[in-house]
């Protein structure tokens, strides 16, 4: 149902915040690559870092000799980070990222607790680990994952607090050894108030409970700050895990970084040192683009970019939800990184929810084809992509490269008025008789 022309619509190229597709239609990306393309598609520095590389002969990957890229991109990122955040690993993605910060934490406690917080909206990947740690309807068939999981609602310290205090033992030892937390819910455009986040970290100081932050989709300047917890002064996670446009677009790389006394107790011993590494720790082309990626990063200020971005945005966006109230609930973001809250429709939706196949019982249903009806008319009648989250109260995503020029938020804002002002009557029709029908011929 998210898909453009169920496949059959191939891109040719792309550049910047722009695709062409093979039959010579451009189209702006407001997607942002769901956070892996802040620097862009094919951003020119990336690709010249990448062919260097190539060029030179360099060696990709082997365990037998000391890294000067693994090397390179770990000390950079710790001048970059605040306080002893400055041990990092590299894997593949941000799942598995994830799942080397928990188990770093449970091997920090040496296997005595049991215990793990996560929130009901959150998102840490798909593997059986992270996935058993995520929230999202995406992971709703639950497949056999990481026992000891207690889930509270998200940005609620209370519960935080009292889920705590039911984990301890019958001698009153804490049993929770790492409390997992999106600072800001990329999925569902909440966050965690920044009184609260100091006091979260108060709390695993006085258990010793590792507080770990996924920042995979906010990190590298798509919220207005390098990392969305940097905005408030003196706050450390004991792990942050980040990934998506880590690799400019071009790596599938990711990365977790934990504060040194943390990796000491956990690894620093020739007994351990391996019990947490990757096939390919020490592979070059990767590192050097992420490399290459954290300096365009810092060189050409993102954290600047998403805020200008904001300020087109988010006075555009509330204005959009003034001028259409009975389509927009609300609007939320931060930076980069918008959702639009849409609503309404006829009642009829409900009962198609019931009865339409893969849907029955999806309280969501008409949400999710309100909002996919609007992402239909964007693309067909203005060329833009644009997406929605699967996760909490499915907005409309508008994260845009942070490349983007400020005419194509303006042309993004102007298309998406339009769109709405057609009313959703008209939408939804189109939308059922181009998607459904398309797929299934009469009389089916």
């Amino acid at each position: 149902m998210t898909s453009f022309g169920f496949g059959r619509e191939l891109v040719e190229s792309a550049q910047g915040a722009r695709i062409r597709t093979r039959d010579g239609r451009e189209v702006l990306d407001v997607t942002g690559g769901v956070g892996v393309l802040n620097h862009g598609h094919n951003h020119p520095r990336i690709l010249e870092a990448r062919r260097r590389f190539a060029e030179r002969r360099r060696m990709e990957v082997h365990k037998a000799f000391f890294s000067p890229y693994v090397a390179a991109l770990s000390h950079n990122i710790a001048e970059l980070l605040p306080g002893d955040l400055n041990i990092s690993y590299f894997p593949n993605s941000g799942a598995e990222a994830n799942e080397g910060a928990v188990k770093m934490a449970y091997k920090y406690h040496g296997g005595r607790r049991n215990t793990i917080l996560r929130s009901d909206i959150s998102f840490h990947g798909k593997t059986l680990g992270a996935g058993s740690l995520t929230g999202s309807s995406e992971n709703s068939f639950r497949f056999p994952g990481l026992p000891g999981i207690v889930v509270h609602p998200y940005g609620d310290l209370a519960a935080v607090r009292a889920a705590v205090e039911a984990a301890r033992t019958p001698g009153g030892e804490c049993d929770v050894y790492a409390i997992m937390a999106e600072p800001y819910s990329a999925s569902s455009m909440r966050c965690w108030s920044e009184s609260d986040l100091y006091e979260l970290r108060r709390l695993c100081d006085a258990d010793d409970i590792m507080l770990i932050f996924d920042e995979v989709y906010t990190g590298w300047g798509k919220t207005g700050s390098l990392f969305y917890f940097m905005r408030y002064p003196d706050l450390l996670p004991d792990v942050l895990v980040y990934s998506k446009s880590l690799g400019g677009g071009k790596a599938s790389i990711a990365g977790y970084t934990a504060r040194e006394r943390v990796f000491r107790k956990a690894y620093d011993r020739l007994s351990d040192v391996i019990l947490h590494s990757t096939t390919y720790y020490g592979f070059g082309e990767e590192t050097v683009t992420a490399i290459e990626a954290v300096n365009i990063v810092v060189e050409d200020d993102y954290p600047a970019r998403a805020r200008q971005i904001e300020r087109i945005l988010g006075p555009g966006l509330n204005n959009i939800c003034k001028r259409h109230p009975d389509v927009v609930g609300r609007v939320s973001g931060v930076g980069a990184l918008w959702g639009v809250f849409l609503s309404g429709g006829p009642k009829v939706l409900d009962l198609a929810a019931k009865l339409a196949p893969g849907f029955s019982g999806d309280p969501q249903f008409r949400t999710k084809l309100i909002t996919l009806s609007v992402i239909a008319e964007l693309y067909r009648e203005h060329g833009i992509v644009s997406y929605y989250s699967p996760n909490a109260d499915n907005p409309l995503v508008v994260a845009p490269t942070l490349a983007i020029e400020p005419e194509d938020v303006e042309y993004f804002l102007d298309s998406l008025d339009k769109t709405l002002a057609k009313g959703l009557p008209r939408l939804l029709a189109r939308f059922v008789r181009e998607k459904v029908g398309s797929r299934w011929p009469a009389g089916s």
